[in-house]
């Protein structure tokens, strides 16, 4: 523990000056954290080895079911999907990236645990994209944390793609570190890297991760009975649900495409984080691609695509809100007009609300509430709706029109 606790101080100490240090000396200052990491993670290993050493000497076989009916003979322990894939074909082992286990989403590389049923997956269905993309996020975070000596926190899949946040002190990413960090990430595809998986009790989980307070956050906060999974790819550990790739080799193409600032836990009053986006594939035709259809998409934008029609405009003042120009005007009440029908034909009353309210009035629906909860507003942020301010009382925009509505009625 003094080793250690040595480090955290380390780690405190270049989050507090960070601006005097290169990020190749805070790499050089977590690199005992990285190290302690695997260090901790092979002897973990090591432990379940054992247990694979004594399920092949246990010999229990089991029966798994393939989905057109088909089985497949195992050992309980030993044999994992991608063993069922290989004696289905080659050609299908070296494209299966996660598998179903009796509905669960398993490695390919896990030991089946008894009899069942087994779907295995691509990257041509859903459950092997958002696969692909969590161990995309993996090799990002190994990425950020060898060029700039991040912190990690969370990095999940998305709908298309996957981001990291990181928590880098004062220091923060330009886009111009994109090119970097794709690098980066070429580099560990190309090295082949093999994903692992270990199960830790909470104990071991807090003192692999002892000097990142906000992994440290996240198991603190898992239910009593949960089973807390690690998994290191190359040199970066990780706290981890699953499942993952095989190996880094199954991405060959990398697009780091945006660098922009977010908060722990979404609270604009806790840490800043640094949110990296990318997305991968299992070919460079499916980057292009996909390239091509975001530039597209970006032509039909309504926000340029508005601005250049001389429908509205967006300004600093009110961000988030457009300035109708006169041509949007007419669209904006031509669609008022439609709403107004509708109201008639489904034989809805129509109020008119007011644009500012009392604060009091405001805080008697549900709306600010909504707000806080749902939009990640706090008291602090919540203060931009107030307008004004006299010698008794303080008007804001009310967040929606309900409040005002609960006097009409």
């Amino acid at each position: 523990m003094g080793a250690a606790s040595d480090v955290q101080q380390q780690v405190q100490s270049l989050q507090l000056d960070g601006k005097t240090m290169s990020f190749t000396e805070v790499v050089q200052q977590k690199k005992p954290y990285y190290e302690k990491r695997v260090q901790l993670f092979e002897q973990y290993a090591a432990r379940q080895k054992d247990r694979i050493e004594a399920a092949k000497a246990a010999n229990v076989p089991i029966k798994i079911v393939l989905p057109d009916g088909a089985t497949k003979e195992g050992l309980k322990g030993v044999t994992t999907p991608l063993d069922v894939a290989k004696q289905i074909s080659n050609s299908l082992a070296k494209k299966v990236v996660v598998a179903k286990v009796d509905g669960e989403t398993w490695d390919v590389f896990r030991p089946l645990e008894g009899d069942c049923a087994l779907q295995l997956h691509s990257f041509d269905d859903p459950e092997g994209r958002e696969t692909f993309w969590h161990s995309s996020a993996h090799m990002l975070g190994q990425a950020l944390e060898l060029e700039y000596g991040v912190d990690l926190t969370i990095g999940p899949a998305l709908e298309e793609g996957f981001y990291y946040d990181c928590y880098m002190g004062d220091k923060a990413l330009s886009d111009g570190e994109r090119s970097n960090i794709e690098k980066r990430i070429e580099a560990i595809a190309k090295d082949g890297q093999r994903f692992e998986r270990v199960v830790v009790s909470r104990d071991e989980a807090l003192a692999m991760f002892e000097e990142n307070k906000f992994k440290i956050e996240i198991i603190n906060g898992l239910p009593e009975d949960a089973t807390i999974t690690i998994y290191r790819v190359g040199p970066m550990v990780d706290l981890c649900s699953g499942p993952h790739l095989p190996n880094s080799s199954f991405v060959k193409a990398v697009s780091v495409f945006n660098v922009s600032r977010a908060f722990w836990r979404a609270d604009v009053a806790k840490e800043p984080l640094q949110r990296v986006y990318a997305i991968t594939f299992p070919d460079k035709a499916q980057l292009k691609e996909w390239q091509h259809r975001i530039e597209e998409a970006k032509k039909r934008d309504h926000r340029n695509v508005g601005v250049q029609q001389e429908l509205f405009f967006f300004h600093q003042l009110s961000p988030g809100s457009c300035f109708f120009l006169p041509y949007g005007g007419r669209i904006y009440n031509a669609l008022i007009e439609l709403m107004r029908e509708k109201y008639w034909e489904y034989e809805y009353e129509e109020v008119s609300g007011l644009a500012c309210l009392m604060r009091q009035l405001s805080c008697m629906g549900t709306s600010r509430q909504h707000a806080t909860d749902r939009l990640g507003y706090t008291a602090s942020t919540c203060r931009v709706f107030y307008l004004f301010t006299g010698r008794r009382s303080t008007g804001e925009l009310p967040p929606s029109a309900q409040p005002d509505a609960q006097l009409c009625f």
